[in-house]
C-alpha cells in the first residue's frame, strides 16, 4: 500500500506514512512503467507546513496552477471543489473544461481525482491524480502520483516526459504556496 491507495483506516495511515519515511531523505521524481499504453509520474518533496495547510492549499488550485498549463491562460479561471464529485474545472468567457473530477477526499491527507490533463484528454486514456500528505519523523511529506493508462495507440510514452514536467511545476508551486500561507 503507497498514499496512492485509499487512506480508509488509521492502519493503512500507518502503513502509508511508513512509505513515506523511506522517501523522507530527499525529494524525490519518478517517471515509471513507461511504455506507449502508459506510465507513472511520481513527485516527493518535504513541505514546511501541516498536512492540513497542504490539503487547503490543493483547494486554491488558482493560486498555484501556472495559467499556462489551462485552456484559458488563465490560472484564476480555475477551481477545485474538494468533496467527492467535485469538479477540477476551468470556466471563462465563450468557454468552460472539466479538466478532472474528485473521487476521494480524507481531509488533511488525501486527495484523488480521475481525469486526463491537457493533451490527455483527448486520447483514449484513463488516468489518476493522487496528492497525499503526511508527517514523517516530524517533518510534512507531499506525495502526488499521475498513473495514465490507455491502448498502445496513443503513444503515452512520448508524453510521459512532458507531462512529468508539468505535474512537477504543479507539485513546486503547490508546495510554495502552502508554505506562503503558513502564518509565522
Amino acid at each position: 500500500m503507497d498514499m496512492n491507495t485509499s487512506i480508509r483506516t488509521p492502519i493503512c495511515t500507518l502503513l502509508a506514512a511508513g512509505l513515506l519515511l523511506a522517501a523522507a531523505g530527499v525529494a524525490q521524481a519518478d517517471t515509471s512503467a513507461v511504455s506507449p499504453s502508459g506510465f507513472v509520474v511520481t513527485h516527493r518533496k518535504e513541505v514546511k507546513a501541516t498536512p492540513q495547510q497542504v490539503f487547503e492549499a490543493i483547494g486554491r488550485i488558482d493560486k498555484w496552477w501556472n495559467g499556462a498549463h489551462s485552456y484559458s491562460g488563465q490560472a484564476s479561471n480555475l477551481g477545485l471543489d474538494l468533496n467527492a464529485g467535485g469538479c477540477f474545472c476551468e470556466r471563462w468567457d465563450g468557454g468552460s473544461v472539466l479538466h478532472a473530477t474528485v473521487v476521494y477526499v480524507a481531509k488533511g491527507s488525501a486527495v484523488r481525482l480521475i481525469g486526463g490533463l491537457g493533451p490527455l484528454q483527448a486520447l483514449p486514456v484513463n488516468a489518476v491524480l493522487t496528492f497525499g500528505t503526511g508527517v514523517v519523523e516530524g517533518k510534512t511529506m507531499l506525495n502526488v502520483t499521475y498513473r495514465v493508462g490507455g491502448n498502445g495507440e496513443a503513444a503515452l510514452d512520448k508524453l510521459a516526459g512532458p507531462v512529468d514536467g508539468v505535474i512537477g511545476e504543479a507539485t513546486t508551486r503547490l508546495i510554495a504556496h502552502a508554505e506562503a500561507s503558513v502564518k509565522p
